[in-house]
C-alpha cells in the first residue's frame, strides 16, 4: 500500500474540521485507510540519520496515511481531504471542461515514428491555477507517487508538466535520433545531445533508475512546441526552458506511454487532484440494490444504499425501476471496474463494524497449497495463510535463504542480514496477533563460518552495551531445533530470557533452498533492546 504523508494543519484546513489523532484514525479506518504514523520531519531524519542532521528541521506534525494501492486519487492531500468530505456528506465535485478564453484548445500531434519507442501521448492544461509553496510541493509529489505506483516507475507512462505561458502550441511528439535531439534539460545550464545526457545521468541518484527504457532504442522520445523549443524527452528529463514554478498560472500536462489506458487514467489524476474545471469521461453503472444487500449481509433500501454509494464518490440515485440504481463513476475512480467494487464501496461506508454477523451457509474445509511458504524447508510448522500467494512471515530466514539462492553465483563468502517484523499469535491483542521486530543474518561460504555468526552475535550486543554474562548480561546454551545441523544449534539468552537461536543450518535446510554450500545463520528479537 502506498503511504502518502501529509501535513496535519494543512489537512484539517482543507476539511474544515480539526480532529484529534484519535478521532481522524476513526475517520480513516471508517473510509477505508490507515492512518499509520504521526511524526514530523525533525524526527524522522533523526530516526534514519542521527540528532545531527535533524538541526533545523521541520517540527510540522506530519500524518502517513496508508492508501489503496489502486485508489489513485487518493495519492495527494487534495484527493484524501475531497474524498473524505464526500464522506461526510460536505461536497460533491463535478468535473468540467472549460474552454480557454481564445476559443481554441490546445493540440498534441503524435507522430508514426513513436510507434517503435513509445507510441501513445494524451495531453491537458490547467488554466488559472495559483500555486502556493504547499500546493506546489502537493503537484510534485504526486507526480512522483504515480510514476512509482500506476506508471511503473516511467515504464508504462511518464509524466511531463510545463509552463504554457513559456511555449507556443500546436505540440508535437515525435522520435529521433539521439543525435539529432538537443536541449537544455530541467536545472542545467547548457545545452546537451540526448547521448550526451544519457552519459551524463548515469551517475545521477535518481534519473539513473530510468534511463533502461529508452537507451537501447533507435530513436529517442521527444516533445516540441511549434518554435522547436524541446519541452520533454520522456521518461527521462523535461526541458529547462518551460519548467513549472510558484509563478506558473497556466499548466500543461503530457503523458506519453506504452499503455494508452494507463496514461488517460494518469492524465485524470493529475487534472482532477487539482482542478474543479476539467471535464473528463464519466461513466454509469446499473446493479440492483438487492445485490448490495445479498452480497453485504445487509438489508437496507434502495434509496438507503444510493446515498452510502454517494458518500464514496460514487453518485448514485435510483432509477424508479424496481430495485435498480444507477451509479455514475467520476474519472478519479479508474478502481472501479466491475459491479462487485461499487459493492464493496457501499459495504466501506456502511461500515464494516455495522455488518451484522451471521453464520455462513456453506462450510468449506482449507488446504493450504505447499508453494506459498518456505516454512517447510526449514522443517518446521507452517504459517497461518493470509490469502492465496501471502503468509504472514514468523521469521526472517527463508527471505535471507531466497535472496543468496538468487545470487549464488556471486563472489564468496556471501554475508547477508535484514532488521524486519515478523507475526507471532497473541491471544492477548484483540487481532490474535502481534508484531516483533527481529535481526536475522546468514554467512553463506564454503565453511560453515559459526565463528562469524558468533562474532556478529557478540559485536551487536557489545553495540547494545550487554555485557556477556549469565543472569545478568547475555549468554548463550546449547539447544535443538530442526533447523539446524544437531549440536551446532544455541540459544540467545538476555538477562535469563531468551531471544533467539544460532548456529549452523541443517543440510537437508541447505539444499530446499537449491544451495550447495554450509550456512551459519543468527535471528534474535530486537523487541527487547527497544
Amino acid at each position: 500500500m502506498p503511504t502518502v504523508s501529509v501535513k496535519r494543519d494543512l489537512l484539517f484546513q482543507a476539511l474544515g474540521k480539526t480532529y484529534t489523532d484519535e478521532e481522524f484514525d476513526e475517520l480513516c479506518f471508517e473510509f477505508g485507510l490507515e492512518l499509520d504514523e504521526i511524526t514530523t520531519e525533525r524526527e524522522q531524519i533523526s530516526r534514519e540519520q542521527g540528532d545531527c542532521k535533524a538541526s533545523g528541521a521541520s517540527e510540522v506534525v506530519l500524518y502517513k496515511i496508508d492508501v489503496p494501492a489502486n485508489r489513485y486519487d487518493l495519492l495527494c492531500l487534495e484527493g484524501i481531504a475531497r474524498g473524505l468530505q464526500v464522506f461526510k456528506d460536505k461536497c460533491a465535485p463535478r468535473y468540467r471542461r472549460v474552454s480557454p478564453a481564445s476559443g481554441e484548445p490546445q493540440r498534441l500531434l503524435v507522430t508514426s515514428e513513436t510507434a517503435a519507442v513509445r507510441p501513445h501521448a494524451v495531453a491537458a492544461v490547467l488554466r488559472d491555477i495559483t500555486f502556493t509553496q504547499e500546493r506546489y510541493d502537493s503537484f510534485i509529489e504526486l507526480q512522483e507517487k504515480l510514476h512509482q505506483n500506476v506508471c511503473r516507475k516511467r515504464t508504462l507512462v511518464a509524466i511531463g508538466t510545463h509552463d504554457l505561458d513559456t511555449v507556443c502550441g500546436p505540440f508535437t511528439y515525435t522520435a529521433k535520433l539521439p543525435a539529432d535531439i538537443h536541449f537544455r534539460p530541467l536545472n542545467q545550464t547548457q545545452e546537451f545531445t540526448a547521448v550526451e545526457l544519457m552519459s551524463l545521468y548515469k551517475t545521477d541518484s535518481h534519473l539513473r533508475h530510468y534511463l533502461h527504457i529508452i537507451e537501447d532504442k533507435p530513436a529517442y522520445p521527444v516533445i516540441y512546441d511549434s518554435n522547436g523549443v524541446v519541452l520533454s524527452m520522456p521518461p527521462i528529463i523535461n526541458g529547462d526552458h518551460s519548467k513549472i514554478s510558484l509563478k506558473t498560472k497556466n499548466v500543461f500536462v503530457e503523458c506519453t506511454a506504452t499503455d494508452l489506458t494507463k496514461a488517460k487514467i494518469v492524465l485524470d489524476m493529475m487534472v482532477t487532484m487539482f482542478s474543479e474545471y476539467c471535464e473528463l469521461a464519466y461513466r454509469t453503472e446499473t446493479l440492483s440494490s438487492e445485490f448490495i444487500n445479498r452480497k453485504v449481509g445487509i438489508n437496507e433500501s434502495t434509496e438507503r444504499i444510493a446515498g452510502l454509494l454517494t458518500k464514496m464518490c460514487l453518485r448514485s440515485q435510483p432509477t424508479g425501476a424496481g430495485d435498480q440504481i444507477q451509479v455514475e463513476i467520476p474519472p478519479t475512480r479508474s478502481d472501479v471496474i466491475h459491479a462487485c467494487d461499487i459493492m464493496e464501496d457501499a459495504a466501506m461506508a456502511y461500515g464494516f463494524n455495522n455488518i451484522p454477523r451471521t453464520t455462513p451457509g456453506t462450510y468449506t474445509v482449507a488446504n493450504q497449497p505447499s508453494d506459498i511458504t518456505h516454512q517447510t524447508a526449514l522443517k518446521q510448522p507452517a504459517p497461518v495463510p493470509l490469502s492465496l500467494h501471502q503468509v504472514a512471515r514468523t521469521t526472517l530466514l527463508p527471505g535471507l535463504l531466497k535472496t543468496i539462492a538468487a545470487n549464488r553465483k556471486m563472489p564468496l563468502p556471501l554475508k547477508l542480514f535484514e532488521i524486519s517484523d515478523v507475526v507471532l499469535k497473541d491471544e492477548t491483542k484483540d487481532v490474535g496477533a502481534r508484531n516483533s521486530r527481529r535481526l536475522c543474518a546468514v554467512f553463506y561460504h564454503r565453511s560453515p563460518g559459526f565463528e562469524v555468526i558468533h562474532g556478529l552475535l557478540d559485536r551487536a550486543m557489545q553495540l547494545l552495551e550487554v555485557a556477556p554474562a549469565r543472569g545478568t548480561g547475555y549468554h548463550i546454551q546449547a539447544a535443538d531445533d530442526s533447523t539446524f545441523f544437531p549440536g551446532r544449534c544455541a540459544e540467545v539468552f538476555v538477562c535469563g530470557v531468551s531471544v533467539g537461536r544460532l548456529g549452523v543450518l541443517h543440510p537437508d535446510v541447505i539444499q530446499r533452498f537449491e544451495l550447495t554450500m554450509p550456512c551459519s545463520a543468527l535471528e534474535m528479537d530486537l523487541e527487547p533492546f527497544l
